[in-house]
Formats: C-alpha cells, structure tokens, sequence
C-alpha cells in the first residue's frame, strides 16, 4: 500500500462530529433481501442514434431498468434474491473531487458486509492508474474511520479520468482476472461513467465475469439525464460557492466601490454558476448556454456588462458582483474557433511560439488583439477529452480587463458618468471541492454504494446506480439502475459540406436547460437581481437544525422523477392489458383502440420534433 493513502487522518472536533454521523437509508435497501424488478428494455434517447450505439454496445443495448424494493412492495414479477455468495469487489475514484465520493466507498463496504461477513472491497489507489497497475488497499473498518462523511478523494487519490485505450481496458481486463474480481464500481462524472459503459461491454464480449457499475459522482452537475437526477458533490460545492459569493456581495455594499468578477468552476456547462446564482443573487450571470442560443461574441458580452455598470451608476449603485462560468470561453463563437485552431495546431507538433504565425487571418487578428496572461493561457495543452484546460483560462480577468477599457472609454468621451470602474476578481472551486459534504451529499452517496450492492448482487453489467425522488425526504427516495448505453448519444458534425463526422457514443454533458424552469425562475428575477441588490446570504453549511435538510433550488423547482413516472405508466399498461383481453365486450375494445390510437399518434409527433434538429453540434 502507498503510505500516503487510507492513513488515519488528525480530525477537528467538527470532522468528529461528522463521522459519527450515520445517513438514513430509504426503505427499499434495508434488510438483507434484495428486490429488484426489471421493467421494459431501455432505448436510446435520439433514435438516429440507435444503429451506432447497437454496433457499439451489443451486450448492453436494450437492457431493462432495474428498481429495488422495499420487503412490503407487492410486485409479483419481482425477483428475491436472498442467498449472497462472497463477493470480491473493486472501488475507483476516476473522476475529480467531489464531496461525498468517500461515502459511496462507505455505502458499498457497509451493504457488503451487511449481506454477507465474508464480502471483501479493494480500492485501487492513485485511481486509474492504480487499477491498471492494480496498487490496492482492503477497505476496513479501521481505515474508513477517518473518512466517513469527510471531504475530498484523499482516502485513495485519483489520477487521469480515463479508461479508454485498448492498452488501459486490457490493463483493467488483467486486474479484475487476477484479482478475482465479481464487480468493479467507477466513481465518477460523465467521461468516466462513458469509460465504464465500454469497459462493461469489453468485459461482457471478453466474457469476464466480473460487473461494471458507475456512480455519478461530479460538482459540475452535468451528469443529467431522464435517469439522473443530481451528481453528488453538486449541492456541497453551490452552497460554499453560494457563502463566498454572498460575502463578497455584503463587502461590495459596503464599500460602493467595487464589481467583483468570480468565475465558478464546473466545465463546459453552467449549472453550477445558475444554482449558485438562484442561491446567493449576485447581480449578474453571464450563463455559456445563453451565451451559445444567442452566438454572443465576446464583444457583445462586454457591452452587455458595461451597459448594466452604467445603469447601476444612474441609480448611484458603483459596486456589483457578476458570476462566469469556467466554461464561458468555450461558449463564445470566436474564441472557441481560435481555441480549436490553436490546439490542432499544438497536435501537429507546432511549438506554442510558433502557433500565431500559422492561425487563419481572423484567428489571428483575435489573438493578437487579446491581453497577454490570456494568450498564454489559450497555448496550454488541452485535456485528456480534447477540452480546454477551463480552470486555468482566467475569462473573469479577459472580461473584467475588456470592461475597465470600455467604462474608461465611455468616461472620456462623456457617455458615462459614473465613478472609475474598479474590478476584483476570483475563480472559486478548489475552495469548494474538497469541503466537509452537505448532509444531502453524505446521505445520497452512501445510498447510492448500498445500490451498487444491489446492482451487483441482481447480476447486472453496465449500469449506473440511481436514486431518485431527491427533493424529497430520504424515507421517499426511489432506488434503482439505469443501463449507461441508455443515455448516451452521439455528435455530427460538419466538416465541409460533402462529408460529415460521427463521434464514438458517449454521455455528452447536460446543458442548463433554457426550457426549464430553474432557468425561468433566474429570467423571472434578472432585473431584480441586476438592480436591486437583493443579495442573500445562505450562510455555511449547515448539517444539524434550520438549513441543514435544504437542497439545490434547481432540483426543487424541477419535475423529476423519471423512473417512477416510467414505472407509474407500467402499470397503466398492465392495467388496459388486464382490462382489453379477448372476450371483452365490443364497446371496451372500441374505446381501447380509439384511445390508442390517438395516444400513439401524439407521442410518435412530439418523439419525432424532439430529436429532430440536434443532429449536429
């Protein structure tokens, strides 16, 4: 074992505290029987898609979803399963930190040994890496003292997110055989639970016995689908964003002086920097999916921002705090076609001090136009998935350096008349993802390593754990499986107008959905927002009296609960089955069909207008 993973950490009275805290499991995972029942075969959520993700993933395809019941259910079909044979099973952290990922590990040893003594859990240390290298560490009661409910990966550290090579998965086939392993669980956002759905078809095709499990584990709450319902580590991460924000908002008011510019972390997508906007109130957001509906340029964003300085200054307001996403520089057209410019250019092999000499006349004309540190930063490396790396491009700096110029511009020429802008500015994310998890992240992950037992112990391969139900009480959450090849999609795209592209199938992350209505409450209250400052501070997280059982706006305002809508209309259709048998009475078949008929028609149309046009992105 490497000496710096699983050791017993020095824990504050407060992490004390926590780790004797002991999250609630829902009805249906107590006890020592499981009870799964599988619904209808999945299928793929665009139907152009279908062929390619059959030929991609035959084992896995069309497989049913599973949900787990409580003792009482009276659901006939269901399977019992109440004998548990020794199982090993191995955990890796693939993707980043997030908190709460240590209570998966937990969850999942606890449902081992509640069902069977004998069970074992290996983690594999240093992430995938160390399972390829299969570096790992029985997991203990003893070692998982210090970790219960604790922050952080640190209990077995993490590395590249990828399982992907044909030298990786042969490295990943070779450890579970030599370690005898029934099931491998993948911690993780939506490249690494990707990764597991081709490693559980590998397997399936190399018949290896052992499963393949993922967890949707990220803080950039991207990881959702009909199936998902929230990432863990998500609500941990807003709410101490949130506190932040909310402190700099109160010193922005009391000094008048200052427009804070605070970039948030969580990828390509906003949903981080919505949520904490809904939850703290800045005064403004400059969300990347507003950004790309409206093909904003960078100079639209800035006078976007320099006109609501100016009407802030009309009323005497001097001071704001504006939220950026880390994502926003992949969103604004411009800079995303000089960002893939630059690294294909990086790919071929050109030196970063060569790259503005060989860029296209516009791209190069843009570059040469932006500040310095932002060159710079747009020549790193791209990461393993061919992104930026958005955590080092400092967007809230290009922003707030393009505004100071306009606002000094307008001063002189007399068409603004407010003080000098003055802009500070801060990227907030490392600060939240390793904080103490919120008592929703402690509990939904725990959960959801107990449904990793479950998963494995009903046989199944290639699924992702599910909870949903989330907004309300833990009593009520509804545990179940989804199979992964089940959300996943594929990208077309144009290269020129005789040929077009197709990518592998993967979970492409989920935008903020300009439809929903987490996204009308934020355009409900813009103005407000932008003018009044209605600045309201959450405070810490809280995990015991008022606050502590509040969750995400976002999750609360939203209709979920895809699978028990999908498992209430199961039973519509068992219901007309049992009622239109043959020998029922000509006016009940009639009636049946004229039904049906219509059903059929309206739900072929809205099928065919929701995939149509988002073939290519």
């Amino acid at each position: 074992m490497d000496s710096d993973f699983g050791i017993p950490r020095e824990l504050s009275p407060l992490q004390q505290l926590r780790s004797q805290y002991h999250p609630e499991l829902p009805p249906c995972l107590q006890g020592t029987t499981v009870r799964v029942e599988l619904g209808d075969g999945t299928t793929v959520a665009k139907a152009a898609d279908a062929h390619i993700i059959a030929r991609a993933f035959p084992h896995s395809l069309g497989q049913p979803l599973a949900h787990f019941l409580r003792a009482t259910a009276k659901v006939p079909d269901a399977q019992i399963i109440t004998e548990h044979p020794a199982k090993r099973v191995g955990i890796v952290f693939s993707g980043r930190q997030a908190p709460g990922g240590h209570n998966v590990v937990w969850g999942l040893y606890e449902a081992l040994k509640v069902h069977n003594a004998k069970n074992t859990l290996l983690g594999f240390l240093g992430g995938s890496e160390g399972l390829f290298a299969q570096k790992t560490l029985e997991i203990t009661d003893d070692v998982l003292q210090t970790y219960k409910n604790q922050g952080g990966f640190d209990l077995l550290g993490r590395t590249k997110d990828q399982i992907r090579t044909t030298e990786q998965v042969n490295a990943a086939l070779k450890a579970c055989t030599d370690l005898k392993l029934d099931g491998l669980v993948i911690i993780g956002g939506v490249t690494s639970n990707t990764d597991a759905a081709h490693l559980a078809e590998f397997f399936a095709e190399a018949k290896c016995p052992t499963k393949v499990v993922g967890v949707p584990v990220t803080i950039n709450g991207d990881l959702k689908n009909q199936f998902v319902e929230a990432n863990v580590g998500f609500d941990t991460t807003c709410k101490v964003n949130s506190q932040l924000i909310s402190n700099i908002c109160t010193d922005a008011l009391s000094a008048e002086k200052y427009y804070y510019f605070v970039r948030l972390m969580g990828r390509k997508h906003s949903h981080v920097a919505l949520e904490c906007t809904l939850q703290s109130h800045p005064n403004m957001v400059i969300l990347g999916e507003e950004v790309t509906a409206s093909k904003l340029t960078i100079f639209d964003i800035t006078k976007q921002i320099c006109d609501a300085v100016q009407a802030r200054a009309e009323q005497d307001k001097n001071h704001g705090v504006i939220l950026i996403p880390e994502g926003l520089v992949e969103s604004i057209p411009e800079l995303y076609a000089l960002l893939k410019e630059i690294h294909g250019l990086l790919k071929e092999g050109v030196h970063t001090d060569n790259i503005s000499s060989q860029l296209s006349p516009w791209s190069s004309a843009l570059f040469e136009f932006l500040p310095p540190f932002i060159k710079k930063q747009l020549l790193l490396h791209p990461e393993s998935d061919d992104s930026a790396q958005l955590s080092q491009i400092e967007t809230e700096k290009l922003l707030a350096y393009l505004v100071e110029t306009e606002m000094n511009k307008r001063l002189k020429e007399g068409t603004y008349k407010g003080k000098k802008f003055n802009a500070i500015c801060h990227f907030f994310g490392y600060q939240a993802r390793g904080s103490l998890p919120s008592k929703f992240d402690c509990d939904y992950a725990y959960v959801l390593g107990h449904v990793c037992y479950h998963i494995l112990a009903a046989g199944l391969n290639g699924y992702m754990a599910t909870v949903t139900n989330l907004k309300c009480p833990v009593n009520k959450w509804k545990c179940g499986a989804a199979p992964i090849s089940a959300m996943m999609t594929v990208k077309r795209w144009s290269q020129n107008s005789g040929s077009t592209s197709i990518g592998r199938p993967v979970i492409h992350p989920a935008a903020v959905d300009l439809k929903g209505k987490a996204y009308d409450l934020l355009r409900q209250n813009a103005h407000k927002f932008l003018m009044e400052d209605m600045y309201r501070n959450p405070g810490p997280v809280q995990y015991d009296g008022p606050g502590a059982d509040a969750k995400a706006v976002s999750l609360c305002v939203e209709d979920q609960d895809y699978m028990g809508r999908i498992k209430k209309l199961q039973e519509y259709l068992d219901q007309v089955r049992t009622i239109v048998r043959p020998g029922c009475s000509q006016d009940v078949l009639k009636a049946a069909l004229s039904v049906m008929s219509s059903v059929t028609d309206v739900l072929t149309t809205i099928s065919s207008s929701s995939t149509s046009g988002q073939q290519y992105a």
